[in-house]
């Protein structure tokens, strides 16, 4: 199985990684500065740090290629951006490193947490089954760490950095890319989305389990506004419009999923959470670029076809041409669905410090303090 074999490999690599050159091996001995607050982070490509790297997978799922990467690491990194992600831009304003992707052999701290996402996944185990590290595996993983950390810190001290720590999680994009191939005959759009939502819910509960208490969420993005979307509905003489039932399926799942939040609240002890509305802050992006900073909100900076929505960025996929523009902190996307650098750091902010009107009913600088 795929899974066991993330996982057998990640305690190889724990255990050569976990503690600090300077500290002892002895349970307990680790050193944590005090109020230290980690990030764990699961999701898909657009929490992705690189997993995929590590993966036997297609490099539809990768971007450990040029020009990924190049605005601020200037080497691509497997982040699905020209630069920096939303928890790396997090993980800065909360005085972290950048959290490096878990299944990285390299050695970093998983004191300061870990990031699971995988590019491709969905919280369908079904979605892209077999070349991603799907919901329930991240979760997994994420449980033989905190088992992990208590065998080495001790009870005491694990049980404190998984109960200070803030989970950042973003998944069920991929899960509604693939509804109309896979699932739009079988069952209704509400039945679909509860689907997701109830295996997104699993994965809270279970990580509230292992002692998390403080959850950043963005809400669903307009999925069909994206370029790999408006590819699409020329053909069908749209012009570009943005597309509508996969837009349909964001929203169901936005007010949806807000509900659930708001009942966990009520019954899980010390849940805390955030959730930015990622739909309208996207939108607005999208829509009115120049308010933000940007010269193009629908057309992506490197891609090719119609509003460079073809998933050929660097030449490593399907299709090898591609085109590049000239500054991608111009663009509100860099490619087919992921946005650029700058546009990200809009977002992590957003998360970070926005007011009740767009980030509630915590903002995740908020969650950190608490």
């Amino acid at each position: 199985m795929a899974s066991l074999m993330f996982q057998y490999f990640c305690f190889l690599v724990l255990y050569a990684t976990l503690l600090d050159p300077t500290a002892h091996s002895c349970p307990g001995t680790l050193y944590l500065p005090q109020k230290h607050v980690a990030l764990f982070i699961f999701g898909d490509s657009f929490f992705d740090a690189g997993n995929n790297n590590y993966i036997n997978t297609t490099t539809a799922s990768q971007a450990n290629f040029s020009p990924y990467g190049e605005t601020f690491f200037k080497y691509p990194t497997g982040r699905f951006s020209d630069g920096r992600l939303i928890p790396d831009f997090i993980a800065e304003h909360a005085k972290l490193p950048l959290i490096a992707p878990f299944l990285d052999p390299r050695n970093h701290r998983y004191t300061d947490g870990a990031n699971f996402a995988s590019a491709g996944a969905g919280a369908l185990l079904e979605t892209h089954q077999g070349f991603v590290i799907d919901l329930k595996t991240q979760l997994s993983l994420f449980k033989d760490l905190a088992r992990l950390l208590r065998r080495e810190l001790g009870d005491k001290k694990a049980n404190m950095l998984l109960g200070r720590a803030v989970y950042l999680l973003h998944i069920g994009a991929n899960d509604y890319g693939v509804f109309p191939t896979t699932n739009s005959n079988v069952l209704s759009p509400e039945e679909y989305v509860n689907m997701v939502i109830g295996n997104v819910t699993i994965v809270i509960k279970e990580i509230h389990k292992e002692g998390g208490r403080k959850f950043g969420f963005l809400s669903m993005q307009p999925l069909g506004c994206l370029p790999c979307k408006r590819e699409i509905t020329p053909k069908t003489g749209n012009n570009g419009a943005c597309e509508k039932e996969i837009t349909t399926l964001a929203k169901l799942h936005n007010k949806a999923f807000s509900e659930v939040l708001e009942k966990l609240e009520r019954q899980l002890n010390g849940f805390k959470y955030s959730v930015t509305n990622w739909y309208t802050a996207f939108s607005e992006r999208i829509n009115n670029p120049s308010k933000y900073g940007f010269k193009e909100g629908r057309i992506a900076c490197c891609g090719s076809g119609p509003y460079r929505g073809i998933n050929s960025c660097g030449g490593k996929r399907s299709v090898e041409r591609f085109e590049l523009c000239g500054n991608a902190s111009e663009h509100v996307f860099f490619d087919f669905s992921h946005p650029s650098e700058r546009a990200n750091q809009q977002l992590a902010e957003l998360m970070w410090s926005g007011t009740p009107d767009i980030t509630k009913p915590y903002n995740l600088k908020a969650l950190f303090e608490l």
